[in-house]
């Protein structure tokens, strides 16, 4: 596993793009299904998805199994969930509504140990695997992702990428449409709308963090990666077998 976070890194590091399945439905063996699908990267998602603590249990497992880098978005910017995320096996984390320094302050500290930050030590199932598991390899292995998706947060981006300890930054298209008075929406139209992503991405850009996007569909990844986002997520799977149980009925007429 190590192994392949290093791979991912490497990727990313070489400005080439990686793409990401979403898990929504609390399942290993929905997870171990993308984890051998040939994705880069996976998210367990325990903000929207139907994820809780005590899945991730057996789902970053199975992700360990599948020999993919697993990630979890936490259900908010909060020290506790972080922390037991990493615990409990995963990689890295996508960290929510981070609008301002101080958010960005609090969720990188909560990933690492001192003296890089406040992380508690007590890593249940990394230590199991790694008999040299130590706070400085952990520190320099985990990945922060912070999630830039309010305006607020887009106005303060500079500000926000100065922090050290973020290593990538997730835009969420839809909870930043409604930030800027608009209808959710995965695909924007509205020139506000893009010039808001746009400004995020050139942010990355000029300091050379990775930029990371949620993608409704295949055209918007294929779009999205030709702009110079290098961390593009596809639909979750349970978008993926809704409409591919939809098609399949349509197909059948």
């Amino acid at each position: 596993m190590a192994a392949r976070l290093e791979a991912l890194r490497d990727l990313w590091e070489l400005d080439q793009p990686t793409i990401g399945g979403w898990c929504a439905i609390p399942s290993a063996i929905s997870a171990e299904l993308l984890g051998v699908a040939g994705f880069d990267w996976v998210v367990i998602d325990a903000q929207h998805g139907l994820v809780g603590f005590e899945d991730l249990a057996v789902m970053l497992p199975a992700l360990s199994n599948a020999g993919v880098p697993a990630l979890v978005r936490v259900p908010w910017n909060e020290p506790s969930a972080i922390m037991k995320a990493l615990d409990a096996g995963a990689q890295g984390v996508i960290v929510p509504m981070v609008n301002s320094p101080e958010d960005a302050r609090l969720a990188t500290e909560a990933c690492r140990f001192p003296p890089r930050g406040n992380r508690s030590w007590g890593p249940v199932r990394p230590s199991l695997y790694d008999q040299e598991y130590a706070p400085a390899t952990a520190n320099r292995n985990v990945i922060c992702a912070v999630m830039v998706e309010t305006v607020d947060a887009v106005a303060s981006v500079d500000d926000i990428l100065a922090v050290p300890g973020i290593d990538a930054v997730f835009v969420g298209p839809s909870d930043l449409a409604i930030s800027a008075g608009f209808l959710p929406s995965a695909d924007p139209t509205e020139p506000v709308h893009l010039e808001l992503i746009e400004t995020v991405l050139k942010a990355c850009k000029a300091r050379g963090i990775v930029a990371g996007i949620a993608c409704g569909n295949a055209g918007l990844v294929r779009r999205w990666r030709d702009e110079g986002f290098r961390m593009l997520a596809v639909p979750s799977d349970m978008s993926l077998l809704s409409d591919a149980a939809a098609q399949l009925l349509r197909d059948i007429g």
